[in-house]
């Protein structure tokens, strides 16, 4: 099942040929999806320009950006939760089965939301200081015996600015996933199984093909992370590491809260390269799935990537997005036509001219002031 879209009169009612970006105001590409390789795009990356678009229009959009504190809380109630449960199977008689569920069900889901709020901290939403919000991230990923928030921090803010750059954003498949994988299902839902482990070396290989080093925020995390392993072996037994361990490959794998890594950026239709899911798991995910909106403004919080979406419905709802991540997972791998190849490209060239176009659309959007 495709997304769902309700662009057409949208298009009609609002194109505006004379604009410097032929994609405005949905900044929609002329692109077509391929099952074979990467789709290449002719222009940059569409958010900072649908950005500027939305705040002409509506400029209360600004009031909304900020931080929330309440994500340290939530932070603090999955700790207590993960931490409890470790220590429960580490020192109380349970099946092997009965583990496995809880660390798929409730572990899986609490792995997923520190996702989020480790999403959150690298954007510094959660106090709006850096280092408080570096610190926060840390203490979030306690509830993961591998370290990941720091790291995470430099990609994804990398991925944010040169979202479908080759050689730039990190989020893009390697060469060898697309090669390797395909259309093929099996495949496919293997690659989604061991995307725990594909997070890891896609890093770990970029990292030495860009000649990166890890930074001195990831030795801390690295270092914080082994104590705290250490601590939970301790405390909690093997067994209750092992827990955590399984949490992460739950959470992270073939999972519905884990379908946003598909939702986001994967080519479900010709033309769009980010996607947003409106489903009733946003609730417990913390709106992880207002993708498009959060990529448009940065700078405004979980808790409030609704509202933004209520102001300009009509540029979000004419936009393809899902509502369902059972379905996002199910159509990504049955699909013989989508595979890790499903996304778009740009080159660093055709990204920085398509850049060149911002100031005359500053002049116009004064203009039509």
């Amino acid at each position: 099942m495709p997304p769902i879209r309700f662009d057409g009169s949208f298009k009609q009612r609002y194109r505006n040929s004379a604009h410097p970006d032929y994609r405005h105001p949905l900044y929609l590409g002329h692109w077509k999806r391929s099952s074979q390789d990467f789709a290449k795009d002719d222009m940059d990356e569409p958010h900072l320009k649908r950005k500027h678009a939305l705040l002409a229009k509506y400029p209360e959009i600004r009031q909304l950006y900020g931080s929330d504190f309440s994500t340290f809380y939530a932070a603090t109630v999955i700790n207590l939760v993960q931490l409890g449960l470790a220590y429960y199977f580490g020192h109380y008689n349970s099946s092997h089965w009965t583990m496995l569920l809880v660390a798929y069900f409730i572990g899986g889901t609490m792995t997923g939301i520190v996702g989020v709020i480790i999403h959150e901290a690298c954007h510094n939403l959660i106090t709006g200081d850096k280092t408080l919000d570096r610190i926060i991230g840390l203490y979030t990923n306690l509830a993961l015996p591998v370290p990941i928030s720091q790291s995470f921090r430099r990609y994804h803010i990398e991925h944010h600015t040169w979202q479908g750059v080759e050689g730039r954003d990190p989020d893009l498949p390697l060469e060898w996933e697309k090669k390797w994988i395909r259309g093929s299902a099996w495949r496919k839902c293997a690659w989604i199984l061991i995307y725990p482990v594909m997070y890891v070396a896609r890093g770990a290989i970029l990292q030495q093909r860009w000649g990166h080093t890890p930074k001195r925020w990831e030795w801390i995390n690295l270092a914080v992370t082994v104590l705290a392993n250490v601590l939970i072996q301790r405390i909690a037994t093997w067994r209750g590491l092992l827990y955590l361990f399984l949490s992460l490959w739950c959470g992270y794998s073939l999972h519905p809260g884990a379908a946003h890594f598909i939702q986001e950026h994967y080519a479900f239709d010709d033309g769009q390269e980010t996607y947003s899911y409106y489903g009733v798991l946003n609730i417990p995910f913390m709106n992880i799935g207002y993708h498009n909106e959060h990529h448009d403004f940065q700078m405004i919080p979980w808790s409030r990537l609704p509202y933004v979406r209520a102001l300009a419905t009509e540029y979000y709802d004419a936009l393809a997005y899902h509502t369902s991540w059972l379905l996002v997972h199910w159509k990504f791998i049955f699909d013989p036509a989508m595979g890790p190849q499903s996304r778009v490209v740009r080159d660093y060239d055709t990204f920085k001219s398509g850049r060149s176009l911002l100031k005359r659309i500053h002049q116009l959007n004064r203009k039509n002031d």
